[in-house]
Order: C-alpha cells, then sequence, then structure tokens
C-alpha cells in the first residue's frame, strides 16, 4: 500500500516517541535476561585487543571514512556538555570516540570507549545494543539501562544503514543522565542519516542520481529522497526518506523502473541532464504527489550519457574489457572447476563494492594480478584505472617518487613539471600493490598516512591532494613473520588485510587441463580462439607430474614457446617443449640420475668378503657400450614389454614418469 508524503515529514518522525516507550525496554530488559545478564553485575571492561581493533576498523574502512567528519561537526555541537560521540560496527564494537576530555574518565570506567562491545548480550539495554536489535534509533537514560553499572549514562544511538538496508554501524551520543536532552536523538538521527547519504553517493557516483521532494526547498537538505537507476532505466537504491515518500520498501522498489516509478522516460531524464544548466524537473510518485527533482550523472570514465528507453528490470550489458586479455580479466572466467579457487571467488565476490581492501596470498606466479584486476573489472569501479606497483622491482631511491609523485626540481634528475605519483593515477580506481612484503618501513608508514587521510603530498611540495582509491595488495611472503621481526608495520597490515585470501600453487590445483585450454586459447592469434592446437597426451601426463615452481606464469611460458614449435603440426607433444623445462623436469625427479645408478652394476658380482674399497678402474674395452645407450635400450625394453604405459614402465625401472618422457623426446628428434 502506498503512503501519501507528508511535506517536511521525516521517515522516522513519529517513532522516536514509540522507541522510548516503557513497553520497548520492557522487551530490552527481557532480552537481557535471556542472556543470562544480571542487573547487579560488574560492568564488563574487556576490549579487543590492539591489532584485532585495528583489523576491525580497517574492516570498516568506508563506514569510518564517511563518519568521521561527521562526528567531528557533531562532537563540536555538544562540546561541554559532558557527552561523547562514538561509532560501532553492525555488532555493537566501539570503533571511534571523540567529545569532551573531563568526561572520557568515567565513561573508561565502563569500557565505554574503542574496542569495547555493546551489544545487548554483553551490555544489557543500552541505546547502541538496543538500536541494533531494533534497526531503528533509540535513547536510553538512566534506570532505563539494565545493568546499573551503566544507568549514570544517557545515551541515544541511531543505526546507520547501507543502501541495501542492512545495517552497517551505529552513531550514538551517550553522556551524564543528568544533562539528558530529548533533543540529543534528534541531532543523532540526522548525523546518521548524513553519513548514509555521503556513503549513497558514494556506492553510486556513476550511476544515475535523483534528488526529489515535494518541496523544493528540501532539495540538499537531508529530507530529500535518494534515489539511484542504471541509465537503461533500472531501479538500484534509494534512501530512507526516497522510500518513505515513494511509499515503498526497498525489496519493493527493486522491481520497478524510473519511468514506472515516476511516469517519465529514462530518454527524458537523460537528455534533461545534458543541459548545461538543468533546471528543477516536475515529477509525479505512485500515489500522484508531485514532486521536484534534480538529476546527476557525471560518470568518472567519461562516459556518454545514452539516449534510451526504459527497458525490463534486467541485468545492464556487460562492460568491455581490455582487448589484450578478454576472458581473464573477470571472476568467472578464473573460476576453472578447483574448489580451493572457487571459494576465494566466492568470497572476493561477496564483497565487492563494500569498500574491504583486500590482501592477496600465494606464491610467485599464482595469479595475483590476475585476481586483482578481475576484482577491480567486476566491481563499482571498473570505469576508473587499474594501477599495479610492484613494489619489489622498483629501487628503494625511486620508490617514494613512483607511489607519491614529485613537484618540478624536487630533487636531482626530475622531471620538469614533476610527476603524477601511482596513487594519484589511481584516483578513482584500483591501486594494485604487488609484492607489498617488499615496501621499504619508511614507504610503509607514509603509504599508511595516504590511507588514513585519503590525501597525498607529491615530493616537494606541501600542498595535500585528495584520493579515493580501493587498495588490493599481495604478496608471497609471511608478513606476520615479518611483523615479529620488526620488518613490516602492524598499523599498517591491519589496514590492508580487511579481506585475506590465498591462492593455491598450480601444482594443488585440480583443474589443470582447464587452464592449459584456457591459456592457449588466450595466446591463439585468431580472433576466434575456440579451437586451439590440441596437447598430446603424453605431455598432459609430463604436466599432471610437474612440481611447477613458478606456477602459471612458467605454465604460460612453456604453452607460449610450445604453441610456435608446432605450427603446423596436430598436437603438441614432448619434442616442442623448451629445452630449459625438461631439464627442469629431470631436476625436480631426483636430478635425473636415477637410471645412471640403476644400469651402472658392474657385470660380475663382487667375490665373497671383498673390501669395499675397490681398485681404480680400468680402460673400458672398445666393445663396452656407452652408458646413455645402456639406459636408453633398458627404457626402449620396459616400454615395449608393457605395451607403450609410461607409468608401469617407470615404476619397473624405478625412475621417475619424466624420465622416460625426457628419453621419448630424445628419440623423436633422432628420428
Amino acid at each position: 500500500m502506498h503512503r501519501t508524503a507528508t511535506p517536511g515529514a521525516h521517515p522516522s518522525a513519529g517513532a522516536a516517541l514509540a522507541l522510548t516507550t516503557a513497553g520497548v525496554v520492557a522487551q530490552a530488559h527481557a532480552r537481557s535476561q535471556s542472556f543470562g545478564l544480571q542487573p547487579h553485575e560488574q560492568a564488563d571492561l574487556h576490549l579487543l585487543d590492539r591489532q584485532t581493533l585495528a583489523w576491525t576498523v580497517a574492516r570498516n574502512e568506508a563506514l569510518c571514512a564517511h563518519a568521521r567528519p561527521v562526528m567531528e561537526t557533531l562532537a563540536q555541537q555538544l562540546r561541554g556538555t559532558q557527552s561523547m560521540v562514538m561509532l560501532t560496527d553492525a555488532q555493537g564494537v566501539i570503533l571511534h570516540a571523540e567529545g569532551d576530555d573531563a568526561f572520557l574518565d568515567r565513561a573508561g570506567r565502563v569500557a565505554l570507549q574503542p574496542g569495547a562491545g555493546w551489544s545487548e548480550r554483553s551490555k544489557g539495554t543500552n541505546a547502541i545494543g538496543t538500536a541494533l536489535a531494533l534497526g531503528d534509533a533509540v535513547q536510553i537514560n538512566g534506570r532505563q539501562h539494565y545493568l546499573e553499572a551503566n544507568q549514570f549514562l544517557t545515551c541515544s544511538c541511531a543505526p546507520i544503514l547501507d543502501p541495501q538496508g542492512q545495517i552497517l554501524g551505529a552513531l550514538d551520543v551517550s553522556g551524564d543522565r543528568r544533562g539528558h536532552s530529548a533533543h540529543t536523538l534528534a541531532l543523532v538521527r540526522m548525523s546518521a542519516a548524513m553519513v548514509e547519504n555521503h556513503l549513497f553517493g558514494k556506492v553510486y557516483e556513476d550511476a544515475v542520481r535523483l534528488r526529489f521532494h515535494a518541496r523544493a526547498e528540501f532539495l540538499g537538505t537531508l529530507m530529500e529522497g535518494l534515489a539511484a537507476f542504471t541509465p537503461q532505466g533500472r531501479f538500484l537504491a534509494a534512501n530512507r526518506s526516497a522510500q518513505f515518500q515513494l511509499g515503498l520498501s526497498g525489496p519493493a522498489l527493486a522491481a520497478h523502473t524510473f519511468t514506472s516509478l515516476f511516469g517519465l522516460s529514462m530518454g527524458a531524464l537523460l537528455e534533461h541532464a545534458r543541459r548545461s544548466v538543468p533546471t528543477l524537473l516536475a515529477l509525479q510518485l505512485p500515489a500522484g504527489v508531485s514532486v521536484h527533482a534534480q538529476v546527476e550523472f557525471a560518470p568518472r570514465g567519461g562516459v556518454t550519457l545514452p539516449v534510451c528507453p526504459d527497458g525490463p528490470a534486467e541485468a545492464p550489458p556487460p562492460r568491455a574489457r581490455p582487448a589484450a586479455a578478454p576472458g581473464l580479466s573477470s571472476l568467472r572466467y578464473l573460476d576453472t572447476g578447483d574448489a580451493q579457487l572457487a571459494q576465494v571467488i566466492e568470497r572476493v565476490t561477496r564483497l565487492l563494492g563494500r569498500g574491504v581492501p583486500t590482501m592477496i596470498l600465494g606464491e610467485t606466479g599464482t595469479g595475483k594480478e590476475l585476481l586483482a584486476r578481475a576484482i577491480h573489472n567486476d566491481g563499482p569501479r571498473a570505469r576508473g584505472p587499474f594501477v599495479a606497483v610492484n613494489c619489489a622491482s622498483i629501487p628503494e631511491s625511486l620508490i617514494e617518487a613512483e607511489l607519491f609523485g614529485y613537484e618540478e626540481g624536487a630533487f636531482t634528475g626530475a622531471r620538469r613539471k614533476g610527476s603524477v605519483g601511482k596513487i594519484v593515477q589511481a584516483h578513482g580506481g584500483t591501486l594494485f600493490l604487488d609484492e607489498i612484503g617488499d615496501m621499504p618501513l619508511a614507504m610503509q608508514a607514509r603509504l599508511l598516512r595516504v590511507l588514513q587521510e585519503r590525501s597525498v603530498a607529491p615530493l616537494g611540495s606541501t600542498r595535500q591532494i585528495e584520493v579515493d582509491v580501493n587498495v588490493v595488495c599481495a604478496t608471497h611472503r609471511n608478513l606476520r613473520a615479518m611483523m615479529a621481526d620488526g620488518q613490516f608495520r602492524d598499523d599498517l597490515y591491519y589496514r590492508l588485510n580487511g579481506l585475506v585470501v590465498r591462492l593455491p600453487a598450480l601444482r594443488e590445483r585440480t583443474d589443470l587441463a582447464v587452464i592449459v585450454q584456457r591459456l592457449l586459447r588466450a595466446q591463439h592469434d585468431s580472433p576466434a580462439a575456440d579451437s586451439p592446437i590440441p596437447v598430446a597426451p603424453e605431455v598432459m601426463a609430463l604436466f599432471a607430474a610437474h612440481a611447477w615452481p613458478g606456477n602459471l606464469r612458467q605454465l604460460s611460458n612453456v604453452l607460449r614457446t610450445a604453441a610456435l614449435l608446432a605450427e603446423g603440426a596436430d598436437a603438441i607433444t614432448c619434442a616442442h617443449l623448451p629445452e630449459d623445462f625438461l631439464e627442469e623436469c629431470e631436476a625436480l625427479a631426483q636430478q635425473g640420475r636415477v637410471v645412471a645408478q640403476a644400469f651402472s652394476q658392474p657385470a660380475v658380482p663382487p667375490a665373497d668378503g671383498a673390501r669395499a674399497a675397490a681398485p681404480a678402474p680400468a680402460p673400458a674395452p672398445a666393445s663396452v657400450r656407452p652408458l646413455g645407450d645402456v639406459a636408453a635400450h633398458a627404457l626402449q625394453q620396459a616400454l615395449d614389454a608393457h605395451a607403450g604405459n609410461v607409468s608401469a614402465a617407470a615404476r619397473a625401472l624405478g625412475v621417475s614418469r619424466n624420465t622416460v618422457y625426457r628419453y621419448l623426446r630424445a628419440q623423436s628428434c633422432r628420428s
């Protein structure tokens, strides 16, 4: 059922009184009792340790970044009121706090500080825990707190929701109950709405955004409705005020298009957005209420505004991929059937666009950059730049200039007009820091500062350049061990590892055949690339037995060389494999010495009682065959005896399969 929006009304107006009734408090007390809490219990002073708190803050990086400016403003408004402003995560853990120094000591007595959990389960009825349980703003004053230790407080809290309506955290103001004011809850509610609107604009900055309200003077205020659509008109999200004015919940809105909600075609809306000085639009809501609206659409990638009619609520067309490797740059393409990799992709996919930094672990060559590019291309920043920096390949003396940029004359040899650093180049997109474990300690401190302040100062300059980047890191090193040795900063580690995934080594994967085919298809010169040259069974058996110390990178190079050598042939055989690769196979299979040992036994056994020390060997007669010929003959006999079964022949001789394959290749080359 549609509701008619009342001009100037807030979506939660009238709910505040309901939430402070004795009934709500009684229900919260009942939940507290069910958790086994007793009112007279001592305050729970447990705090997260420093590292865990740092990790928790890093996981909520986007929330903290948008909430802190609002918190600073709110704290200034409440200065001198014996109170403090706090931000929590969705579980009620305090992430950040600001307030009067005079009140902080009293607050610390009940663990009202960063690192403390204030869910109802741990603290009973309190504004933070109860607001998160209700999903709405609430004020808990004095004796309404379940635990007697907290009854000196008056607390007002409002949840912060993401554009999909999920609770991200909460904003709370707590102070001495003697300073209780009914107006504090309204301030907290408005501040939470500001954070939500900031997040909304950031998440959907590349979408078509509509601002609307029945009263034109409310546009640009917290009362305005915000809605986001694709250029094709498909609904994406709406803030609380928009849902209230439209009379529909978020899930109900998902079935709509722009035209079905506002009675105007998407083409006409985008045409209006093209105007140099757009005027206000007059639109009509489903309930018949007229509203004033502003439209915003300015993709960072410079995409031309399309003029298109509304279509059905369907997925947008696939993004254009880089021409060099169209398939390898998507998460779907990277899923080749291995269970370990599928789990990695599933975890990464769930956090796309959530602002959580990603740390990719794995051996050299396992495809860490491929995964980073796929995260970028499948996420909301796909139109922005992807800038990769290999921290191990840049000399220590140059890494600062490469990352942060420099002004003209900053140092000897500096380019005229200076240089834009990699971090600034990645603005609006993704910064991939490969081999982050090799970054010098001094640079780690500067990088941490950039990530915290979201701004960078080029060398030789005092000006700060604001940057907005999603950071993905990768390393093959053990960063925890490096932290213990003082080689990697703890605070930077916990800032970067919001989501940690490990890519399996190639030898651990079960999808080798699929990988080989996809690599060959990607390397194929034909645009169709649907039928790359096949790989002979004996080559696939050799690949399966190999340890692949260079992982995917090594396999790709081997296949590239083999495919070129096999041009005009029916399949890639052992004869087309690079010599150094075959030598490596033999070396990894006990250095290829087993055959020589097997066939270097003396023709006549030593007499009984013979001493271990043997006399110097006499010169071999001319009739004695070279050891290599003896070994080759034995290998051929074993193959003949086992009908060409390489594995059976290798077991009979006590050698590796790789040695047998090397022999086969040698024979092929001789013929």
